[in-house]
């Protein structure tokens, strides 16, 4: 096996990109803490052609220097809006045809391998505080949660692996990749 050289990969311009067909997918990050985080859900939604990120609460939006070490330009391809309120967000996408599931764990929630998704809608997934997770009137305002099964002593993971982890099964899905 050989490693490809970077000119082989066959990568998109950004104005390619910008012009794609999107994944039918919405990611909301509300009160992220971590620049590096946020700047890792960039790089993750341009690998997916994530249709857009929302950016809420406390959480920082581009440019800045610390969210482009981690996005490595993807903060200029994928789409982003900042919207102060996560609530009125869901709210909004939800009139919007968007059916929204926090990313959380909560009586009732869906586990992500047990997700079955109609590839004929269109999804948004709310990903919360690294500390204090969804918040619960964010989770009282969306159509269902989805949690990712976990077998070890922790039973939290890093909220940009849990968004690696959630877009990539929600691609497959709605993309058949």
């Amino acid at each position: 096996m050989r490693k490809f050289k970077i000119n082989e990969l066959n990568r998109m311009t950004v104005e390619e990109f910008k012009s794609s067909d999107k994944l039918p997918l919405i990611v909301v990050l509300d009160d992220i803490r971590s620049l590096h985080n946020i700047g890792s859900v960039f790089r993750t939604s341009d690998a997916f052609r994530v249709e857009c990120i929302y950016l809420c609460g406390i959480t920082a939006t581009p440019p800045h220097a610390e969210i482009h070490k981690t996005a490595l330009g993807a903060e200029n391809t994928v789409d982003w809006v900042y919207v102060d309120n996560a609530v009125q967000t869901v709210d909004n996408l939800k009139e919007e045809g968007y059916t929204v599931y926090s990313i959380e764990q909560c009586e009732g929630s869906i586990m992500l391998d047990t997700l079955t998704l109609d590839k004929n809608k269109k999804y948004a997934v709310v990903l919360g505080n690294e500390v204090k997770g969804v918040q619960q009137e964010v989770i009282d305002h969306s159509d269902g949660c989805i949690e990712i099964p976990q077998y070890g002593t922790k039973h939290s993971l890093n909220v940009s692996v849990t968004a690696g982890i959630v877009i990539w099964d929600l691609f497959k899905q709605l993309h058949g990749g």
